[in-house]
């Protein structure tokens, strides 16, 4: 379904709010010159295309009649199936979450507002992976960020998304801040099972990085994962001949 003026009014307050959290990251020399340069990059664009959408809708005539729909619904739906392995990946493991682990902060110190207001943008996240939109899905990960920076879940997705991002377009800054944050992710959580999987896949997919992808995945094993996180992580096993027990 397309978006309507006020979604897209949406998107832009939270781009604007991301960019306001980037720059105050930038002056507290909590981003580096690069990293601040990768996010202005990524969400000037997205707040251009936004800003273009609403223009449109604006100038736009009447819908079209119901006839033409089902070519709007065949054509988005084509869209969805040729969607990189990166996304489809990304909703595996999402879905795999369990719902205790992707609402809590590895501190336990934000107040009980502030973690309903992260538990809603997190699933706000999840349903923009489900319908493909991965540009929302990571603005929203940020917002979590700049409400709890250290808020697991969201810094392994925006890990994992950056990540993806960078290396379809061979953008070696957003790789490097993707890997970033996963780990991140690592240290503020070596016992969740969750972010030594994300990190092992990236490894796995780097070349030289081997050895690294199988100590994560041992790692991964040894943190007794869920049914489904193995289910994610089975042919990554298979390729390195490993097995959990």
């Amino acid at each position: 379904m397309s978006r309507d003026a006020g979604q897209w009014r949406d998107e832009i307050a939270l781009r604007e709010a991301s960019l306001a959290d980037a720059r105050r990251e930038l002056a507290n020399d909590e981003l580096s010159e690069r990293e601040f340069a990768a996010i202005e990059a990524r969400e000037t664009a997205a707040l251009h295309e936004a800003r273009r959408a609403l223009e449109a809708l604006a100038r736009a005539p009447a819908p079209p009649p119901a006839a033409a729909r089902p070519r709007v619904r065949r054509a988005r739906w084509l869209v969805v199936a040729v969607l990189c392995f990166a996304l489809a990946l990304g909703v595996l493991l999402w879905s795999a979450l369990s719902p205790r682990q992707a609402g809590n902060s590895a501190t336990g110190s934000i107040t009980l507002g502030h973690a309903q207001q992260i538990q809603q943008l997190l699933n706000e996240a999840e349903a923009d992976i489900a319908n493909g939109d991965v540009v929302t899905a990571l603005a929203a990960y940020q917002r979590v960020l700049a409400l709890d920076s250290t808020n697991v879940a969201a810094l392994t997705q925006t890990g994992w998304l950056d990540f993806s991002a960078g290396s379809s377009s061979h953008d070696a800054t957003l790789t490097g801040l993707g890997v970033k944050y996963l780990r991140e992710a690592l240290t503020l959580a070596p016992r969740q099972p969750a972010p030594h999987l994300y990190y092992a896949i990236v490894a796995d997919s780097t070349p030289g990085n081997r050895a690294l992808a199988r100590s994560q995945f041992e790692e991964f094993l040894a943190l007794k994962p869920s049914a489904g996180l193995m289910a994610v992580a089975s042919p990554f096993l298979k390729k390195l001949g490993l097995t959990g027990s």
